[in-house]
């Protein structure tokens, strides 16, 4: 078999897996009926959610195939909140159980990334318009090549770039216009983030490589690289759950990546958790 159909047929495989697993119940958690309105909300790490924990009201706790949730009330909205750990596997194993168990009116991804931009700052946070797969595809003697992944129930070809639900995408548009991002402290003075609509890139690799980070916005004309995005979006496009993701950035995937998180994630995490906020209390009340 050659490569990139070996390659396609054992990652859609395991999406097959992931997307048509039945999600058993743990103890005594039941299923909530088909009728319950719930807006499912994730991250890779707990410091990407936990702001939107400590916001929620009437908090349960419950664990489902080894995933923890939280459900609760945000803004008067039903919302159900976990963290996937990092990676697309992960990201797309959470999102799965996530969208079997609960049943989600609309998924939002919330989290830090990578600046690929050379406009764009930490703390700016990007609307993810579309995403895609950086590092799915097939190696050829001419370099890398960019491949499509497939939806193991229709057999057909995903797009390369998943876009975002239109209405969320416009919901989060006009979020932005009056939102207040939490100032971010540099070594020029304070200055406050903006928010801008853009594509976002996913791949299973941390990006601290200026070679790599211009090869990722020549490709894909990018504006973050993150870990997980993607991969959501291909299980909500394929489950036809309206999805969105939102990234803050934290560093501008150059070789001072790795100390930018360290002094811009907490802050990066807040202002993507914030639009989330935003976005939530305008969806429709159900």
């Amino acid at each position: 078999m050659r490569p990139m159909l070996r390659s396609l047929c054992v990652f859609s495989f395991l999406l097959l897996l992931l997307s048509a697993a039945s999600v058993a119940q743990v103890g005594n958690t039941p299923r909530p009926a088909p009728t319950t309105r719930i807006i499912g909300i994730l991250s890779a790490m707990t410091l990407e959610i936990e702001t939107l924990g400590q916001e929620l009201t009437d908090k349960t706790e419950m664990t489902v195939q080894g995933i923890r949730f939280t459900t609760g009330s945000l803004k008067d909205r039903r919302v159900v909140l976990t963290h996937s750990g990092m990676g697309k596997v992960n990201a797309a194993m959470a999102a799965t159980v996530l969208v079997e168990q609960f049943q989600p009116t609309h998924v939002l991804f919330t989290g830090i990334a990578g600046g690929l931009n050379p406009e764009l700052h930490p703390g700016d946070v990007v609307i993810g318009a579309k995403t895609a797969y950086h590092d799915y595809g097939e190696w050829t003697p001419e370099g890398f090549r960019v491949g499509r992944t497939v939806d193991p129930f229709t057999g057909k070809p995903n797009p390369l770039f998943f876009p975002a639900d239109a209405g969320l995408l416009a919901v989060a548009e006009k979020a932005a216009l009056d939102l207040k991002l939490a100032p971010v402290k540099t070594t020029s003075g304070e200055r406050t983030p903006r928010v801008v609509t853009g594509v976002i890139v996913t791949g299973d690799a941390f990006v601290a490589s200026s070679a790599k980070k211009d090869a990722l916005r020549k490709e894909f004309k990018a504006d973050a690289t993150e870990m997980e995005g993607a991969a959501v979006a291909q299980i909500c496009w394929q489950r036809r759950v309206p999805c969105l993701i939102l990234r803050s950035l934290s560093d501008s995937a150059g070789a001072k990546a790795p100390e930018n998180v360290l002094l811009f994630e907490k802050s990066a995490a807040q202002n993507s958790a914030l639009l989330v906020t935003s976005i939530v209390g305008r969806l429709e009340a159900q």
